[in-house]
């Protein structure tokens, strides 16, 4: 198992306070030693602000790609490896959507900053207008960007509080600097279902593993927050995967005993595993779930090549597990108007299920459903493009810009 991410949180101001990087650089390169004592590799260091428009509420949108492009430079030059300029939040009738307008171009002029767009949260309900921008933003960075790829740093979320460390969701709240912890655990859940033969068996394995690692974390945790004075967030403890097979959630599910993901029962194994990781006792935070990112788990590419799942099924999962429609590839022609559809469907879940969703889309320029991703990258297993159907809800958002739910 590895950390994926020491994400650190923080208020910053534009222009940016350099001096604050100092203590960031400090506290990454000292976390990132205690960890890797323990036994626990670090993949990546990130920071997290504020939602980007009130950092910029008196210079404006316009100044939006040149804030994450100064952020970025920073962030490289004190350990941090990637940033997020955090959501543009739409969950009231009067929040206004002007800033998504900015984020195509924050994608384009970096490399590693994230941003996204909070449209629903409960109590309130679906901001339409948002849900509609964010689209034409997918769309745009699609067709704008090498292979589409720039889509990987944005995403739509639903239901989604401060404080969760996984990326493109981790945003700031609060006063102070504070820290979490997201885990890539899907190996414990590979080597705890494979060493068992009930259920029930498969239940105490992966509790226990969970629980005797998250002991480790907290404890370096509570460490590092008494010497930087950062305030500890929690372990958003999740069984991210890698793109090999003995770190894939979709082969761990498969070991618990269905025969191919995107068959029948995999509904009930992703329950499963998701009540495993409700039960377990540690401090969390953000999902604390099942990811299943479609080009980053080897299994999961590999079964969309054999036709054993859809978007829609994906969504279903959704339902009883982790982070909504992850990495999902999708034709190129795809329009904005569907991808909207697709992106309410979404967020209506998070909402009816009271659970935070995200939607990653990531429309292929020049690919047809059916065809195989061609990405050269690390952290992807490529896979196939998954089906849509050509249409969607243009009504629903032609006159409406706000619906409570």
């Amino acid at each position: 198992m590895r950390i994926r991410s020491v994400t650190i949180g923080a208020n910053l101001s534009y222009p940016i306070d350099v001096g604050r990087f100092g203590d960031f650089e400090r506290f990454q390169a000292r976390a990132q030693g205690l960890f890797e004592d323990a036994g626990l590799a670090v993949q990546t260091v990130r920071l997290a602000t504020q939602p980007f428009p009130e950092i910029l509420r008196d210079a404006g949108p316009a100044s939006a790609a040149a804030f994450a492009r100064e952020l970025e430079t920073l962030c490289q030059a004190h350990g941090i490896d990637y940033c997020s300029v955090g959501p543009v939040v739409a969950t009231r009738p009067e929040d206004s959507v002007a800033y998504i307008a900015a984020i195509p171009e924050i994608i384009r002029q970096t490399e590693m900053a994230f941003a996204s767009a909070l449209v629903a949260a409960p109590g309130s309900g679906i901001h339409l207008s948002a849900i509609r921008q964010a689209a034409e933003v997918i769309a745009d960075v699609a067709h704008s960007t090498p292979n589409g790829f720039g889509n990987l740093r944005f995403a739509v979320l639903a239901n989604c509080e401060a404080g969760s460390p996984f990326f493109p969701a981790a945003f700031h709240r609060g006063p102070g600097p504070a820290f979490s912890i997201a885990t890539e655990a899907a190996d414990l859940a590979v080597d705890s279902f494979a060493a068992a033969a009930t259920l029930a068996e498969a239940r105490q394995n992966l509790r226990r593993a969970v629980e005797e690692t998250a002991r480790t974390i907290e404890e370096i945790c509570r460490a590092l927050a008494a010497e930087f004075d950062f305030r500890f967030g929690g372990i958003d403890f999740s069984l991210a995967p890698y793109p090999e097979l003995a770190r894939s959630i979709g082969h761990a599910l498969e070991k618990l005993g269905v025969d191919a993901f995107g068959g029948n029962s995999t509904l009930f194994a992703v329950a499963f595993t998701t009540r495993v990781l409700r039960e377990a006792r540690f401090p969390r935070c953000g999902f604390c779930g099942l990811l299943l990112p479609v080009l980053e788990d080897r299994t999961l590419a590999q079964r969309s090549t054999e036709d054993l799942y859809t978007l829609d099924s994906l969504l279903l999962y959704s339902a009883v597990c982790g982070t909504g429609l992850d990495t999902v590839p999708l034709p190129g022609d795809v329009g904005a108007e569907e991808l909207a559809a697709i992106l309410l469907d979404m967020a209506t879940l998070a909402l009816v299920a009271d659970k935070p969703l995200t939607a990653r889309l990531m429309p292929i320029p020049g690919k047809q459903a059916g065809d195989i991703t061609d990405f050269e990258f690390e952290y992807f297993a490529n896979g196939r493009i998954l089906e849509t159907r050509g249409c969607g809800g243009r009504r629903i958002f032609e006159d409406n810009r706000f619906v409570s739910l």
